[in-house]
């Protein structure tokens, strides 16, 4: 169980580092803080591998048909790349909601992985969701405060965030979730095929889908690859293909300010007309309405960026 004077202490900090409202980085290249004054209206956003705790207020985070809610005292743990929608539920302007995320640095994670008993976490043979929500430890609290605490010697920061990060690591992997990241980070589980076809899809969503080149690229059959992405992601690979093109197509028009049929067509939409229809069923109105919408401040601005925290 949390201590009340440990979540103080964090809430103050993140107070500190995060004075005003949006996603603030910091001097650590994989922690970050984000503030809201007010509830807002789901958006869809980007996530990749990582983990957050609201220290204040809370949120809601929409995956497929799923709804997870998470606040106080709770850890979100994110194991792999994710197009999903995520809106802040309660703040005031005196109780703002106050986060932290940390990135999961796979590269890192693997490398500390050589060096970890994984045979203690024990095996799992299926596909679990790639988002989760679950009590957070104390002793990962303490973890995560000391590492925002190195913001304030930042002389220290080289030496001492990387064995903070990897005892991170360790309270992830000893926790009820080690079997969940293990799943997503070992090469021959199912989980991490499902991460690597995600990569592929976002790396690769203007191109047409190729259900059996996709599974043999990660190493999988067809019908395998489609029950475990769905099981991982709560989505099909093409709903998945769908909600990048959709998202980077908004991007277009509102940042770049393209017109839709261009930025249909830039996100890989052969028929305009299917491409308007899949955008109203998106995002709720045409494409034109939506960015005028938009455009006006009336709607969430397209974000690729993580916004969990």
């Amino acid at each position: 169980m949390i201590h009340h004077a440990q979540w103080q202490q964090l809430v103050a900090m993140i107070d500190r580092h995060a004075a005003t409202d949006g996603r603030h980085r910091s001097a650590i290249d994989f922690l970050s803080f984000g503030r809201s004054a007010t509830p807002t209206s789901l958006a869809h956003i980007t996530t990749w591998a990582s983990f957050a705790l609201v220290a204040q207020g809370k949120k809601s985070l929409r995956m497929g048909d799923d709804i997870l809610h998470y606040g106080p005292g709770d850890l979100l743990l994110v194991t792999l790349d994710m197009a999903v929608q995520s809106c802040v539920v309660e703040a005031t302007p005196e109780k703002p909601n106050l986060g932290v995320g940390i990135a999961i640095d796979e590269v890192r994670l693997m490398r500390y992985l050589e060096h970890f008993p994984v045979a203690q976490l024990g095996a799992t043979g299926t596909s679990q969701r790639g988002i989760t929500v679950h009590s957070v430890a104390p002793t990962l609290v303490d973890a995560v405060i000391r590492l925002v605490q190195l913001l304030d010697q930042p002389q220290d920061i080289p030496a001492i965030a990387p064995l903070i990060e990897q005892e991170i690591f360790y309270r992830l992997l000893t926790g009820p979730e080690g079997p969940r990241i293990l799943n997503m980070a070992l090469n021959e589980r199912p989980g991490n095929k499902v991460a690597r076809a995600a990569r592929w899809l976002r790396e690769n969503f203007q191109q047409p889908l190729k259900m059996d080149q996709l599974a043999s690229t990660v190493g999988m059959s067809i019908s395998s690859l489609h029950h475990h992405f769905k099981a991982v992601t709560a989505m099909t690979p093409m709903q998945y293909q769908k909600q990048l093109r959709l998202n980077e197509a908004r991007r277009l028009m509102v940042m770049e300010q393209l017109d839709a049929g261009t930025a249909g067509y830039r996100v890989g939409y052969q028929s305009a007309s299917q491409f308007s229809r899949e955008y109203s069923r998106f995002w709720g109105s045409s494409p034109a309405r939506d960015v005028r919408r938009v455009s006006a401040g009336q709607a969430q601005r397209p974000s690729p960026q993580h916004d969990l925290q």
